[in-house]
């Protein structure tokens, strides 16, 4: 995968999601923010919402109630707090 990023979803506890993706869409307090690569350099405050990732894999959706998203030179980091579900 020529350009690929290079993504790293984190909780508190454990590793929620790690991969290369072609493109990530993460719901900043600011509103969405999507990634490709070589994008600028970005560190972003996140909101509850879900992260997409799209990579040749397929797509994933991770829940979050919050947490923060770095960009830099075709690394996504997030280090987020997973929304549980309650199993009643």
């Amino acid at each position: 995968m020529a350009d690929a990023l290079t993504v790293d979803i984190v909780g508190p506890d454990r590793v929620l999601w790690s991969g290369t993706a072609d493109r990530v869409v993460a719901p900043s307090v600011e509103g969405d923010l999507g990634f490709l690569a070589n994008h600028e350099p970005v560190l972003s405050v996140l909101r509850p919402g879900t992260v997409r990732v799209h990579g040749e894999a397929g797509d994933t959706a991770v829940e979050i109630s919050g947490g923060f998203v770095s960009f830099d030179h075709n690394v996504i980091t997030i280090v987020a707090e997973p929304v549980e579900l309650d199993n009643a």
